[in-house]
Formats: structure tokens, sequence, C-alpha cells
């Protein structure tokens, strides 16, 4: 759990007269076909995609966004070629050291969420580096979901839940969703308001089940790699459309 224990419940920004978000979620999806579609190879895809993730922080950033979640890698990626798999380990390595300076300056705290018990021990030490020397920023967090799944993060939870009911530390009388929310990888973040997925896919991918149960969705026929600030903006004035009722009733009816 990398994040502060306090949840956020600050109020969104306002885009004209409707809420704006303040956390979106993006399943980066599309460099493969990115590549293909221009005879280049996946790594030079993933190579793009991240040049597209630095355009989306610094557009979220600019649309006076909180929160911005990407996910970059996820439990089911391993299943790819080891090949693929070295490269997108090391162009998180290379974001953290191209980007870690500049980000800390600008007042970005750093998150890694997902399971690091498999990473190499030089990719551990930098996700502890990046979090260790932005953890004091507060004008941004940047979430990124590396070596994540969402049922995943759900068993590693509840294995934790159960240990702290063995230990005595909690009352399983005590346990309620609040319970769950201490205890899972964005411990202290609020949950996203938009998830967006690219690529014209139309599937959650495992990503943020627990966080996302009232989420707004958006689904872009954009590749990640074409992703640009543009696209991130039209993305949010869609979002500012739609009305969010939670369960209740809508303000037309009511």
């Amino acid at each position: 759990m990398t994040a502060s224990p306090v949840k956020d419940t600050t109020s969104s920004p306002s885009h004209g007269d409707v809420l704006a978000p303040k956390h979106v979620a993006i399943i980066m999806d599309g460099n493969g076909r990115w590549a293909k579609a221009r005879g280049l190879s996946r790594s030079d895809g993933h190579r793009e995609g991240v040049k597209a993730a630095r355009r989306a922080v610094e557009a979220a950033r600019d649309l006076r966004l909180k929160y911005l979640t990407l996910y970059s890698f996820s439990t089911e990626n391993w299943r790819r070629p080891a090949g693929e798999v070295r490269d997108l380990m090391g162009l998180l390595r290379q974001f953290i050291g191209d980007d870690l300076p500049r980000l800390k300056g600008e007042g970005v705290r750093v998150c890694i969420i997902g399971d690091r018990d498999n990473l190499s021990p030089d990719l551990k030490a930098l996700v502890r580096k990046a979090e260790s020397e932005t953890k004091d920023n507060n004008q941004f967090v940047l979430q990124i979901a590396f070596n994540y799944g969402g049922r995943d993060e759900l068993a590693r939870a509840t294995k934790a839940i159960v240990g702290a009911v063995k230990s005595g530390a909690l009352n399983t009388s005590d346990i309620n969703e609040g319970t769950i929310d201490r205890f899972i990888d964005t411990q202290g973040v609020p949950d996203p308001d938009l998830v967006i997925r690219t690529s014209g896919e139309k599937r959650v991918s495992n990503f943020l089940l627990w966080q996302a149960a009232y989420s707004e969705y958006l689904f872009l026929d954009v590749l990640w790699p074409d992703f640009t600030a543009e696209v991130f903006e039209s993305a949010i004035h869609e979002y500012c459309n739609r009305e969010r009722r939670y369960g209740g009733v809508s303000n037309a009816t009511s």
C-alpha cells in the first residue's frame, strides 16, 4: 500500500456548470496494433506508448485533475513473449530514470500499485526510490499499475485482512467496505470517476475491479500511441455530459 492512509474526499473542479472528474484511470491499449499498422515492432509501439503516457500526465494536470492512474503492465502480461516482457520492464526503468527528477520538481507524487514480489531487485529498488522521493508531493498523484490485476489485488488484501484478524489487530465483526479500502493497493486515493480504455476494445481487463464499481467508462477507438491532449479533453467533456446517480434517481425524474 503506497498512498496516504487518509481518504481524499475533496470536491472535484468544475468545468462550467458540470462537476468534472478529479481521478481518471486509463487502460492504455493498442501499442501493438499501432506498430503493426506501420510495419514496426511491438517494442517500437511500446516506446511510443511511453510518449503517450507522458502526454497524458501533462494533459491531466492541465485539465486540473488531481489523480491519474495508468495501467501499464498486468499480471496477465507475463504470458507474452519473454523479449516483450523484458522490453516492458525496461521501459518502466527508463520512465522512472528519465522522468523522476522532473516529476519530483513539479510536485507529482508517484505511486506504483500491483504485486512487487516477483519483480527484479533493481526494479523494486527503483519503485521504492520513486515513491520515497515524491512521498511529500501533493500537487498531483500519478499511480502506475504495474504487475497489477484486480483479482490479485483483492486476494492479497484478503490475505492481509486474515492476518490482521489472526494477530488480534482486527475483529471480524468490524470488517466492512472501509476495511477493504484500507488494505487494497490504492489505499487513501479516491475511486476513479472515469475509466478510459483506448483501442476500441470494450472490456475492463481485470483493472480496478473494486475501485471502479461506480466509475463511468469510456471506450475510445484511438490507439494508445495516438492519444493526445485533445483526445483527453474530449473524454473529459464526454464525462461531464453524463449524469451520475450512484443508484439513485435521475435529476430529471426527481
